[in-house]
């Protein structure tokens, strides 16, 4: 049986999700193990002491552990997608910086004892600032999504769901339009497929 690469990954985590949809864009062959986080397998630790997901484990056991340095090593493996052209390296360190900041502490304000709407509006001046650049193009990249659209929606996506009603009142047309164009395409449908915890010995389930 020829050795594919293992990804140890969670359904809901944005940081999985977006190294799930640079793995089924590039059309790499890779096993996924969906990781219960209240009883994380042993193999997994073994291979990533940070104990978080996603965690990438390539057949001559090479771990990658960041999500978005899986995403950019298997895009440059193959890419017939084109999204490593144009990657707009700001826009994922300000997501993956102050948007995550306040995005966790509106959403878990009891875990933090933080104010929720006090982080909400700092993030949704972050969105703004998404949304203008969104005016010049459908997408992130341009006319086609890329790795930037990719490694940023999932945490819109928590964003929004957050509080649905209020994020489909706030005036920003494009951000959501972008995003729903992302929530409802073949890619993501894919990325969210539904999957038993894994446990030792489970027979290899492909991501496809």
């Amino acid at each position: 049986m020829t050795a594919r690469p293992v990804l140890y990954s969670f359904r809901r985590c944005p940081y999985a999700m977006r190294a799930r949809l640079a793995l089924l864009s590039s059309g790499m062959e890779c096993e996924i193990r969906e990781v219960r986080l209240s009883a994380k397998p042993a193999s997994m630790l073994r291979a990533s002491p940070k104990a978080t997901v996603p965690v990438f484990v390539l057949p001559d056991h090479t771990v990658v552990d960041e999500s978005l340095d899986i995403m950019c090593w298997v895009l440059g493996q193959h890419d017939p997608q084109h999204w490593l052209f144009n990657i707009r390296y700001d826009l994922i360190a300000q997501n993956d910086g102050p948007f995550k900041y306040h995005l966790d502490r509106y959403k878990y304000a009891t875990r933090y004892q933080s104010n929720p709407d006090c982080h909400r509006a700092e993030a949704l001046k972050i969105l703004e600032n998404i949304d203008k650049i969104l005016q010049e193009g459908f997408f992130l990249h341009g006319a086609r999504p890329g790795l930037t659209d990719a490694a940023i929606a999932p945490f819109v996506r928590q964003f929004a769901a957050t509080d649905p009603d209020w994020f489909a009142s706030v005036p920003l047309v494009r951000l959501q339009e972008w995003l729903q164009a992302f929530l409802t395409s073949p890619l993501f449908g894919r990325a969210m497929c539904r999957l038993a915890p894994w446990q030792e010995g489970d027979a290899p389930i492909l991501l496809h």
